[in-house]
């Protein structure tokens, strides 16, 4: 099997990807528009294999054997010989045209183009490119290296063999994939999650229950290992506003109309976790 990959983007999804990837045995090129967001990238990398050393789960020699098949580049040039290209950068069409525009002229004909968006359409993606049955979307879970899942998208024009080998490197990383065969924004998961987050901000707004309290009957009423809001902090409110809105723009309906509180507290930075304040403090 083929084992070089290019992972575009060294966000937290992209680094992520790289080292599940190379602690897999891949052969991986990280690409980032800067030195200092591929240092941030490697670095995350790093601390998160020490913390696996650390709890016993993984042994120092492999974590360093791991680090070691993994390469930095700013230049998307890179990912010219790669079997498999990634992209995982921000969830904007035209930053994603642009790079699959670039790559389409770049890589091998044989070469699969994988997308990590989680609500876009593969084949508005796709679109761009000259061979749109090669592209796929292959939508990890964060942080890539705890979330078992993997959504495997199929464009319009996506083929069989193209989800059968992003098939087979999302399973050599230890994953297990779900396939979502038509392609509607936010495909089965972005869709799910943003249903529920934008009902319990709804609810959360209307003073209908506290936050805490939204999120506990999740918690003890469905099981969930986590509930809507607390999700929501973690993931960031502005990726999920972005990621609903995207929907309710492609599909018009309703239940993914993203209530006022979620806009207002993106315009006042208010994003969750990373920025220290969201449905909860931090």
């Amino acid at each position: 099997m083929a084992r070089k990959l290019a992972v575009i983007g060294a966000g937290l999804m992209g680094s992520g990807i790289a080292q599940v990837s190379a602690q897999a045995g891949w052969d991986v090129v990280l690409r980032d528009v800067t030195d200092a967001a591929l240092t941030r990238g490697t670095d995350g990398i790093k601390s998160s294999f020490d913390r696996f050393v650390a709890k016993g789960k993984l042994s120092a020699e492999d974590a360093e054997a791991a680090l070691g098949r993994i390469t930095t580049t700013t230049d998307l040039e890179g990912a010219a010989d790669a079997d498999i290209v990634v992209e995982a950068v921000f969830e904007q069409l035209d930053v994603k045209h642009e790079i699959f525009r670039t790559l389409d002229k770049l890589v091998r004909e044989d070469t699969v183009l994988a997308s990590n968006t989680s609500a876009i359409p593969i084949t508005k993606i796709a679109a761009v490119t000259e061979r749109p049955e090669r592209v796929v979307g292959a939508h990890f879970f964060s942080p890539v290296p705890m979330m078992q899942l993997c959504e495997l998208v199929r464009g319009y024009k996506t083929s069989d063999e193209t989800l059968a080998k992003a098939r087979e490197f999302a399973e050599s990383t230890g994953k297990t994939c779900i396939v979502v065969n038509r392609d509607v924004a936010g495909f089965v998961t972005t869709r799910l999650i943003s249903a529920l987050v934008v009902e319990a901000a709804k609810l959360y707004e209307s003073g209908v229950a506290t936050a805490e309290d939204i999120d506990l009957a999740c918690k003890l009423g469905f099981g969930h290992a986590m509930g809507p809001l607390t999700t929501a902090d973690l993931t960031g409110v502005d990726i999920l506003l972005h990621a609903t809105q995207n929907i309710y723009t492609e599909s018009q309906d309703e239940k993914f109309a993203p209530p006022e509180l979620m806009r207002r507290m993106v315009d006042a930075g208010d994003l969750g976790r990373k920025s220290g304040e969201g449905f909860y403090s931090y």
